[in-house]
């Protein structure tokens, strides 16, 4: 999910004369302009733009009579969740120089004005409840010239208005005396949409004000656990900020919003890694496997990570040579032929006393045998040797 801010918008295109009222879950309203009469009013006008695009506009141009009066005012608008708007305006204004007999008549500005209500007041308008926004002005303004070669000097201004706290508002435009059309408003605030970071999943977020960060709590997805508490902080232009904590998958997901291991692979551990493939001689036949078991007369020596591949025992010691003297054993071996994939084989050398008719050369009778006395040394020990040489020593104590 992307982390951009988004844009609400209210309503949109006044040159279609309705304009939309919409949200991120594409519920659509229609929004209609009221033109309200106190004294001379604005017109509803049919024309075409430099391309010839058909368009709608609301004009006014009373420029030839002082103390101009006239008010344009949008329906009820509500404010769903938003506390702070903006009001984008394009525009056309006509240059008062390129009017002749209009001075001090003609003015270059209009007035944009707000006012909150709990309810939809119909029809119902008083000039003085109206709050002023601001006084807009046109950087650029058209001339007759203009006119005759079909130059249409657009201008657009944004302006911000709030905190709202009430259940809607009217926009109103003022016109004092201009000679000005109005091509399109929109109203829009901004929010930090629903998004999912580090494994956490943030919901949408209205920002509070125009001056603090609003802290929001992050919900680990499905499958996931907290490892440091998830937050944001969602700022006033609608955009998410200083990501903190996250969240790892259980064993058996890997980071693609929790999704499970697939068969053929494992997870042993909490993280956002993503699942190994089960190694050499091992398998996972369902998914979300935490390890791979190993395959018929393949095993695990206790403490080998699941990471590791499956082995066999090793084949036996070759070629073992024995030096014997009257109180000590040299014996020395070759490494087996078939380590069984193991690079940590060590050996252990056992002593017995045997006693019968084997142990007398004998190729007959049974051949009793019990483990030597304490005090018959090995060097360099008895068990877990690396190297393939071992001495036995003090044998003639034995007495054999």
């Amino acid at each position: 999910s992307s982390s951009n801010p988004t844009l609400c918008w209210f309503m949109a295109n006044l040159i279609k004369i309705h304009s939309k009222l919409r949200s991120e879950s594409t519920n659509v309203e229609y929004v209609s302009i009221m033109k309200l009469m106190l004294k001379k009013d604005w017109e509803e006008i049919s024309g075409v733009d430099e391309h010839y695009t058909p368009i709608r506009t609301f004009q006014v141009c009373n420029v030839m009579e002082y103390s101009q009066n006239n008010w344009l005012r949008t329906n009820w608008i509500t404010r769903q969740s938003a506390q702070k708007i903006y009001v984008e305006l394009k525009f056309t204004l006509r240059d008062c120089n390129s009017i002749p007999l209009v001075l001090g008549t003609c003015k270059e500005t209009f007035n944009l004005l707000y006012l909150e209500t709990d309810d939809d007041q119909g029809s119902h308008f008083r000039e003085h409840q109206f709050l002023k926004i601001d006084t807009i002005a046109a950087d650029e303004s058209f001339t007759q010239t203009d006119l005759g070669d079909r130059i249409l000097k657009l201008n657009t201004e944004v302006r911000e208005v709030g905190p709202l706290s009430k259940k809607g508002f009217y926009l109103a435009f003022q016109d004092v005396g201009a000679c000005v059309a109005l091509v399109s408003v929109r109203v829009y605030f901004k929010k930090c949409p629903q998004t999912v970071k580090n494994l956490a999943s943030f919901p949408d977020t209205v920002p509070m004000d125009s001056q603090s960060l609003v802290e929001v709590k992050g919900l680990c997805v499905n499958y996931s656990k907290e490892e440091e508490p998830p937050r944001m902080y969602c700022s006033t232009e609608g955009e998410w900020l200083v990501p903190i904590g996250k969240c790892l998958c259980n064993p058996g997901y890997e980071e693609r919003i929790s999704t499970l291991c697939r068969a053929g692979f494992y997870k042993s551990t909490h993280g956002n890694m993503e699942c190994s493939k089960c190694p050499p001689h091992s398998f996972s036949h369902h998914e979300g496997s935490l390890h791979c078991g190993c395959e018929k007369n393949y095993f695990r020596a206790e403490g080998d990570p699941a990471s590791m591949a499956c082995t066999r025992p090793p084949s036996a010691p070759r070629n073992v040579i024995s030096s014997i003297n009257e109180t000590s054993v040299i014996l020395d071996w070759s490494w087996p032929e078939d380590t069984g994939g193991r690079r940590d084989i060590t050996f252990n050398v056992l002593c017995k006393r045997c006693r019968g008719a084997a142990a007398n050369g004998s190729t007959g009778g049974t051949l009793n045998c019990e483990p030597c006395r304490s005090n018959v040394r090995f060097l360099p020990r008895a068990t877990g040797l690396h190297n393939t040489t071992v001495t036995v020593g003090d044998l003639l104590l034995l007495n054999i």
